[in-house]
């Protein structure tokens, strides 16, 4: 792969599912808002971090930065076969939630250092209001081994799309706030991520607290 560029086919594959089903399915179905776009960078690696309420949320926050996220997903995923092409085409790849895995972090990695957009929620899992409660310092620990930059986004609404025993996602608003790039952190001190990963999250949750 080329440095700063992601495969064509990829590309290819990637706008054609955005085009065809997220977007529409964000502003016509969802009445999406979106705030803060033009703090996305076009080009170069960059880590999107976010909270996570839904299983809608990476195709959402992938469109709503307008390049392609590549997401780690629980491999089990990767085993439900229209669920699994279809966040193949975002970029997802597997990690194993049982142990710490190392090919899943080489995977970020390499997709950091190949220019890629690469997407972590902060807490590492769902939260029922979306409001991050407990982050996770390994976001950080990727932008400092990367050296890239990070881009804190809220999700608001998505909780809301799934219910309890529905068969079909819920029109509900879905409004999603794109902060202000932070710079990559300067090392891999501890003290260090510990901070950024509480600013994140400040930044976040207040984002998410404006709602609609």
């Amino acid at each position: 792969m080329d440095k700063n560029r992601e495969p064509s086919i990829s590309l290819a594959l990637y706008h054609a599912f955005k085009w065809s089903v997220v977007s529409p399915m964000l502003h016509a179905y969802f009445r999406g808002q979106i705030y803060g776009a033009e703090n996305v960078p076009n080009s170069g690696p960059l880590l999107v971090v976010s909270n996570h309420a839904s299983y809608f949320d990476p195709p959402i926050v992938s469109n709503c930065v307008r390049r392609p996220v590549a997401y780690m997903a629980k491999e089990e995923l990767f085993n439900i076969p229209i669920l699994a092409q279809a966040i193949k085409l975002y970029g997802a790849y597997p990690v194993s939630r049982e142990n710490a895995d190392r090919n899943a972090i080489r995977a970020a990695l390499e997709y950091l250092d190949n220019g890629w957009a690469v997407g972590v929620f902060l807490q590492g899992t769902r939260t029922p209001d979306g409001r991050i409660t407990d982050p996770k310092r390994g976001a950080l620990l990727l932008a400092a081994k990367a050296k890239a930059p990070i881009l804190p986004v809220s999700v608001w609404g998505t909780e809301k799309i799934l219910q309890k025993g529905a068969s079909l996602p819920r029109a509900v608003p879905i409004t999603v706030r794109i902060g202000n790039l932070i710079d990559a952190p300067s090392s891999s001190n501890k003290e260090e991520l510990e901070g950024l990963t509480q600013k994140c999250t400040k930044i976040i949750n207040e984002m998410h607290d404006l709602g609609r």
